[in-house]
């Protein structure tokens, strides 16, 4: 794989100024009309000298930019048509550079807001060479109501999406009814959701979610044992051996 001379880069910034991570009191909660259902909670973090160089040389080539525009995803991954997953969220790219690795016949479409996050997946891009993934640093709610057609996708990743654990907070997750439907009639016939947290509320919510869709089917009588593809990161090792739980859900579009 070669790559370009170095090239600018400019990251899309997100086009809603709330900051969900304002605190735990109640009285700072923004009215509910005011809000909107979104795929991120915002935080800060530092990009690396490396990371800032596999944004110049490797964004040309795996960012895609966010636009209202129904997206050609064939032609975004180079001319190359195959089945299509959705990785919402990917911190800083671990799994996902794993996923595509293991799996090289599926394209990833991957959105993150993170930028730190976006620079250490294009650094993983280019040390390990692989070629399946494109990135759109943006909210994966716009992307799906705008730039994804229904019926196209064959599976969504949404592995340990920022928790709001409390269950006062079980509104402002990410897996709520609506978007899980919008999810749900994106996938193609056949197509799969798979959920991953390491937070027991959350798990339970999410579980109640989605077996009340009636596009999808849950693939286990409750949690789905974790499938091969998706790996152990560092962060979940750690959380393991101080005795935390994960928990798999995998669902499919009937």
């Amino acid at each position: 794989m070669t790559f370009p001379d170095t090239v600018p880069h400019d990251l899309p910034p997100s086009d809603d100024s709330t900051d969900d991570s304002a605190g735990d009191n109640d009285n700072n909660k923004p009215h509910p009309l005011h809000r909107r259902l979104k795929s991120f909670v915002k935080r800060a973090g530092r990009t690396t000298d490396g990371q800032a160089r596999a944004f110049s040389e490797l964004g040309p080539l795996f960012l895609i930019p966010y636009t209202p525009e129904p997206l050609d995803l064939t032609a975004a991954f180079g001319g190359r048509a195959a089945p299509t997953v959705l990785e919402i969220g990917f911190g800083m790219g671990e799994a996902t550079a794993h996923i595509a690795t293991v799996r090289p016949e599926t394209n990833f479409f991957c959105c993150e807001v993170h930028e730190p996050g976006v620079g250490a997946l294009l650094k993983r891009i280019g040390e390990q060479s692989i070629p399946n993934i494109r990135i759109c640093a943006h909210d994966a709610v716009d992307v799906l109501d705008h730039m994804l057609q229904p019926g196209t996708l064959a599976g969504v990743h949404v592995f340990f999406p920022d928790p709001w654990h409390k269950k006062r907070h079980n509104k402002r997750r990410l897996i709520q009814p609506e978007f899980v439907t919008k999810l749900a009639q994106h996938l193609r016939p056949g197509g799969y959701i798979h959920c991953a947290t390491d937070w027991q509320p959350y798990a339970e919510q999410m579980l109640e979610v989605l077996s009340a869709e009636p596009l999808l089917r849950n693939t286990a009588e409750a949690y789905a044992p974790k499938p091969e593809y998706r790996p152990l990161t560092k962060f979940e090792n750690r959380g393991i051996k101080l005795g935390h739980g994960v928990w798999d859900l995998v669902f499919e579009r009937a």
